[in-house]
């Protein structure tokens, strides 16, 4: 996989009116469309990771936008520091599973490029399976991110995740794409 954030159209910049520009995110007009674009990454990975255990490595962090907590596969932007700019997705991949997680992997494994809210913004992630994971840190985050690792045991991971919501978090679509990867789904099939 080359570039996994390649557009299908290329943009032009002419077609494009910048409406506020923030420290993380620009508001843009497109053809009569506005929606957000990340100020500098180039786009998101999200990593399936399962350990020898069998259990799904998730995180769970609160989340202003929604204002609450929602439990997530690990993941993180592409190139989003100065110092990233032209940052590879391998790294970015292996940097945020061991921030969030304080796991490390042996292989990472691309899997599919899409986008994260066509209709709200120009963000592409990347799915990644990370092969061989053991923990090597603490994870947690990084800055003010405050990150909890968890684990969820792939038996009866359906019914885990119901106990999640119905203690008032929010489970993101990540985790149902990641269980699809895991080879089993909401419904449970294998």
């Amino acid at each position: 996989m080359n570039d996994p954030f390649l557009q299908a159209e290329p943009r032009t910049e002419a077609a494009e009116e910048t409406l506020f520009a923030g420290k993380h995110l620009h508001f843009v007009r497109r053809e009569n469309w506005e929606f957000a674009a990340r100020a500098h990454a180039v786009g998101a990975v999200a990593l399936i990771a399962v350990t020898p255990e069998d259990e799904l490595l998730l995180t769970e962090q609160y989340r202003p936008p929604v204002g609450r907590r929602v439990i997530d596969v690990p993941a993180g932007l592409v190139g989003d520091e100065a110092s990233k700019g032209d940052e590879d997705w391998r790294d970015a991949a292996r940097r945020e599973l061991f921030e969030e997680t304080g796991y490390a992997c042996d292989a990472l494994e691309p899997l599919f490029t899409g986008p994260t809210s066509a209709g709200l913004s120009s963000e592409l992630v990347l799915f990644v399976r990370a092969r061989g994971v053991k923990k090597t840190g603490e994870g947690g985050g990084v800055m003010n991110e405050r990150i909890h690792v968890r684990l969820a045991p792939l038996d009866g991971v359906e019914a885990w995740l119901r106990e999640e919501e119905a203690a008032g978090k929010l489970i993101d679509p990540k985790v149902f794409a990641a269980l699809f990867f895991t080879g089993r789904d909401k419904a449970g099939r294998s």
